[in-house]
């Protein structure tokens, strides 16, 4: 069957003018002959609008470019067309593409579309919200608060908000209920991961996998500021392995587990952050994996 491809451009991720890449996939898409057309993302994630031009127009493959916003928007709103999505990694954060193993470099990433091949991949709900890649509350989620509030973007104004967020840093109160039990703890923030990859080849859960049907939780304990930095540094270095979640009750400084589900009572307002981009904060967050969600293009 013809292939022919949809793609979502986001005109203002990251840093770069999105001329160059619509020119690109121009270019590329004659050599390969695969017909195509371009529309472009739509900030409040509403993608009905290509409900009907999908059938009518016999697309087989969605492809976004755009950071991990703009792709947890597309396929949230897209992914009921049962089609195959791709990725073109353009954002200030692009945490899904790196960790399906998709080049930022546009050509590399358009030949992966071509020629790579689709999967089932895992998605997660929170508080019924969709998500792809990561939830975050506490620090990591006041990062980015900041962030969105920066006209700047890119690696280098989201390194600079961590930095400026350390010292602003707290602990908040939560409240973890499992499936073996609730567990109490003061923790700078707790991650949600999907994924191996956080932004910009963050590795904030090491062992996470888009295609296991599990979530890979990890805690940063109260403890000082500077421990925090030496702690993050550790975490994002894939130094933490997986550990028993029993090790909570020690207050250890970072705990790391899975699981397929849980909810946790923030009681402090902890700010929170889903894929990257800010929500509003909530009381109780109730988080569940949702395994083999949606199909994607891996290299």
């Amino acid at each position: 069957m013809q292939r022919r491809i949809l793609y979502i451009v986001n005109p203002i991720s990251g840093t770069k003018d999105k001329q160059p890449l619509v020119d690109l996939i121009q270019t590329k898409s004659a050599t390969v002959g695969i017909p195509y057309s371009i529309y472009p993302s739509v900030e409040d994630g509403d993608y009905s609008y290509l409900d009907e031009i999908i059938p009518e127009q016999g697309f087989t493959d969605i492809v976004i470019a755009g950071g991990d916003g703009t792709v947890n928007g597309a396929i949230a709103g897209l992914k009921k067309h049962s089609l195959p999505f791709g990725i073109i990694p353009s954002g200030s954060g692009n945490g899904l593409a790196f960790g399906a193993g998709i080049s930022k470099d546009p050509a590399k990433a358009l030949g992966v579309i071509f020629k790579g091949k689709s999967a089932w991949t895992d998605a997660f709900l929170v508080n019924g919200q969709f998500a792809c890649l990561l939830c975050g509350l506490g620090f990591d989620a006041q990062v980015a608060h900041n962030f969105a509030l920066d006209k700047g973007r890119g690696l280098y104004t989201y390194i600079k908000k961590i930095f400026q967020g350390l010292f602003e840093a707290k602990s908040y109160p939560f409240v973890l209920k499992l499936k073996d039990g609730t567990i109490k703890i003061d923790a700078y923030f707790i991650s949600v991961a999907n994924s191996n990859q956080f932004g910009n080849h963050f590795t904030i859960a090491p062992k996470a996998s888009l295609t296991d049907g599990m979530l890979d939780v990890v805690v940063m304990a109260c403890q000082s500021r500077w421990n925090i930095l030496l702690q993050t540094i550790l975490q994002v270095s894939g130094y933490y392995q997986l550990q028993q979640v029993e090790r909570l009750n020690d207050q250890t400084s970072v705990v790391y587990f899975q699981t397929s589900e849980l909810a946790i009572l923030n009681k402090g307002g902890a700010p929170m952050h889903l894929d990257g981009e800010p929500i509003e904060s909530a009381g109780k967050v109730d988080i569940r994996i949702l395994p083999k969600c949606f199909q994607l293009i891996y290299p």
